[in-house]
């Protein structure tokens, strides 16, 4: 009976003894573990911030795209440039500057896309490269490309049915006549790229000689120019206003005193 207490003593010092053990134990696992936690929340939030660049790149390439259709139903010529401005705009310099994109606003791309001849059809594509988080040198990165099809623009939606019923005809600003179909070759200028070279040896539909616009070629050109079929000017940018024409879906009893286009009036 008088040896018990000092078997409760000699447990309670081996207790005492073992408690560094588990201290320590618990340091290790906390070293590990909590960079761990720390990197898996860090890949949350990436992939979280990919979704979301992902989507807004992607809303707001098929925005520009129909923008593009309702400029490639004027020139028939899609402007790749002008697209991924308005992507940039869309989506927001800033934005972009802070996002994993790499390289901002300039790491958008939109070479690859085209227009197809005949169809009409914009087969558009949008590449750019998103920063990985893996802590190595040079800054890994993907590349990501997203791509789609457009039909060609056939004019807008009101009352629930297309603006190209009967009671619609078109009209540009001149206003001279109108058309019954906005598909006319009157409408459209058919618009193409030649080097500056061949434009002295060129000739349009009318037999006429191309001379430098006054509005988009200031001294000597280089490489491509832009010309059409019925004009007699060369263009140094798709965006001269000598190479649009704005087309008004209008009532056709708003336009009574006009007369009919000889192509596509009936």
């Amino acid at each position: 009976m008088k040896i018990q207490p000092y078997k409760e003593i000699a447990l309670l010092k081996s207790e005492r003894a073992s408690a560094p053990e588990i201290t320590g134990s618990v340091t290790i696992e906390a070293a590990f573990g909590i960079p761990l936690f720390l990197f898996a929340v860090l890949c949350l939030i990436w992939l979280m911030e990919f979704q979301t660049i992902r989507f807004s790149i992607a809303n707001a390439a098929q925005n520009a795209a129909k923008s593009a259709a309702e400029d490639t139903s004027v020139i028939p010529v899609l402007n790749i440039w002008k697209m991924k401005s308005d992507i940039v705009t869309l989506i927001g310099e800033e934005r972009l500057e802070r996002s994993i994109v790499r390289d901002g606003k300039d790491g958008i791309s939109c070479l690859g896309s085209y227009l197809s001849p005949g169809t009409g059809e914009m087969n558009i594509k949008v590449t750019y490269r998103i920063q990985i988080p893996v802590p190595l040198f040079g800054q890994p990165s993907a590349k990501i490309e997203q791509g789609f099809k457009l039909s060609s623009w056939t004019g807008y939606m009101s009352g629930g049915e297309e603006s190209v019923g009967a009671d619609i005809v078109y009209v540009t600003d001149n206003e001279e006549v109108y058309h019954e179909d906005y598909r006319c070759t009157h409408l459209h200028l058919s618009v193409r790229a030649v080097g500056f070279e061949e434009i002295q040896g060129l000739r349009n539909d009318g037999g006429g000689r191309y001379h430098a616009c006054e509005k988009c070629v200031f001294g000597p050109s280089m490489g491509s120019v832009y010309i059409t079929d019925t004009g007699d000017r060369y263009h140094n940018s798709l965006n001269c206003s000598g190479l649009k024409r704005t087309i008004h879906a209008v009532k056709r009893t708003e336009v009574s005193g006009l007369g009919g286009c000889s192509r596509c009036a009936r």
